[in-house]
C-alpha cells in the first residue's frame, strides 16, 4: 500500500551476497503479507530471523461473543473501559466478525520485556490519548494525539509510551488496509482529488541496528491463540531494508474534507479500505454553501452494512448526549438518522468541529461481553420525541 521507501544499507541487487565487513552474510528476508503477489519489502538481518530456542504455552485470547445477532442501534462509552498496565491485556474487543475486530485499549505502560506480532491481521491503531513511538525492524514511528498507525500483518513491534494516559482504538482486519481505489491513479499515485497525499505519509525513521543475542520473546497471535515465542536474537537487528510494505503512520489532521453545496455523503470522508469495511474520518469543515441547506446529515437506510462511530472530540449536531471515546453502532437493516431537533437546529450553522472515526462493515457486526458492559442501554429509544 505505501510508496517505496529504503533506510540503511542494502546490496545493489535484491537475492544476491550482501556481507558483513567480517565477511559473514547477512540474512535477507522478504516480508509481505500477500506472499508474493502483492507489495514486499526486502530487510536485511544481521542474524537469520529463524532462530527460535523456546516456545510457552500458548493461551486464549479469542474475543467472547455476548450477542451474535440482533438489530437495534447500540451505543457504548469507549472511556468506561478499565486501563490496564500491559499493552495486550488493555485490548479489549467490542465489536466483531470474521473480516475485523474493533478493539478498546487503555495502556498504562510501555512494552519492554517482549515484542508483539499480529500473524493474523493489519492493525490500525488510532491514538485518542497519549503520545509515544512504535518500534519495529523498519524503525521508529513517532505518533500522538489524531494519528492513525497503519502496521502490516505479521510486523514486530514494541509501543513506547510518553506517559500512564492513553486511550486507542484498534481496528485489527483480516485482509490487507489499503488506501482506496478511487484515489489511486494507474501507477498508484495519489490522485489530486484525494483528501490527503504522500506527503501526509510518515514512514518509519531513525532505523536502529540491535546486533544482540540472548533471548527475546515476540508474543505472536495467530487464531485467537497468543504464542509466546522466544528467538535467539533481537529483532530488531535489521541493518537496511526497501520496499513498499512496512508500517506507517498518517494524522486524522492532515485529512482534507471534502464538502459541497449540498450535504455530502459518508464515502466523501473515506480514509482506508480493506475487504469487507471502510475506515472514514469525520474532521473540521464547513458545511454545505446552498442557500436552502440542511447540514444535518439525511435519514437513511443501512441495508447493506452496520454502521460504527467512535466520537474523539468536539460538538455533534446530529447526536444528543455525545461523549468523547463513545462508539455507537447502526445495524444493517434499519434506518437510522439526526436525533430530535438536531436537523432544525443545524439550519445555518456555517461549520463543524467534531472529529470521529467511522468504520462501515459490510457483514454483520457481533457484540463481545466487554461490549455489554460499557453499553448505554436505552440509546435505541433516543429517536422518540
Amino acid at each position: 500500500m505505501p510508496h517505496y521507501q529504503k533506510a540503511g544499507e542494502i546490496p545493489h541487487k535484491r537475492h544476491t551476497q550482501f556481507r558483513k565487513p567480517d565477511g559473514d552474510l547477512y540474512a535477507e528476508q522478504l516480508f509481505s503479507t500477500e506472499g508474493f503477489s502483492s507489495d514486499y519489502s526486502l530487510l536485511y538481518h544481521c542474524y537469520a530471523p529463524t532462530v527460535i530456542i523456546r516456545t510457552d504455552t500458548p493461551y486464549n485470547v479469542q474475543p467472547r461473543v455476548a450477542e451474535e445477532k440482533m438489530l437495534k442501534h447500540r451505543s457504548f462509552e469507549g472511556f468506561s473501559i478499565k486501563p490496564a498496565d500491559d499493552f495486550l491485556q488493555s485490548r479489549k474487543p467490542v465489536l466483531v466478525n470474521n473480516d475485523c475486530y474493533i478493539s478498546l485499549a487503555a495502556p498504562r505502560q510501555s512494552m519492554k520485556d517482549y515484542f508483539y506480532k499480529n500473524a493474523d491481521a493489519d492493525e490500525i491503531i488510532f491514538v485518542h490519548e497519549g503520545s509515544g513511538k512504535l518500534l519495529t525492524q523498519y524503525g521508529e514511528l513517532p505518533f500522538g494525539y489524531g494519528d492513525y498507525l497503519v502496521v502490516p500483518r505479521g510486523t514486530i513491534y514494541q509501543a513506547v509510551f510518553d506517559g500512564e494516559q492513553n486511550r486507542l482504538l484498534i481496528v485489527e482486519s483480516f485482509s490487507p488496509v489499503r488506501y482506496p481505489k478511487k484515489y489511486l491513479g494507474k501507477n498508484g499515485q495519489l490522485m489530486e482529488h484525494s483528501p490527503y497525499c504522500e506527503r501526509d505519509i510518515r514512514a518509519p525513521q531513525s532505523l536502529l541496528t540491535i546486533d544482540e543475542k540472548g533471548d527475546y520473546i515476540i508474543n505472536t497471535k495467530k487464531k485467537g491463540q497468543m504464542y509466546p515465542i522466544h528467538y535467539g536474537y533481537h529483532p530488531f537487528d535489521v541493518i537496511g531494508w526497501d520496499g513498499c510494505c512496512y508500517p506507517f503512520a498518517f494524522s486524522i489532521h492532515d485529512f482534507e474534507p471534502i464538502t459541497g453545496r449540498v450535504h455530502q455523503p459518508p464515502p466523501v470522508h473515506q480514509t482506508f479500505e480493506a475487504n469487507n469495511f471502510v475506515v472514514c474520518s469525520f474532521v473540521p469543515r464547513l458545511f454545505d454553501y446552498h442557500p436552502l441547506s440542511i447540514p444535518a446529515p439525511y435519514n437513511h437506510s443501512n441495508i447493506d452494512s452496520d454502521e460504527v462511530i467512535y466520537y474523539v472530540d468536539g460538538n455533534f449536531m446530529s447526536r444528543k448526549n455525545v461523549t468523547r471515546g463513545m462508539i455507537t453502532l447502526h445495524p444493517g437493516g434499519i434506518p437510522h438518522g439526526p436525533h430530535p431537533g438536531a436537523v432544525a437546529k443545524s439550519i445555518g450553522a456555517k461549520e463543524t468541529r467534531e472529529l470521529a472515526v467511522m468504520v462501515d462493515t459490510f457483514h454483520p457486526l457481533q457484540l463481545t461481553v466487554e461490549a455489554l458492559e460499557i453499553e448505554n442501554e436505552n440509546y435505541t429509544m433516543s429517536w422518540a420525541e
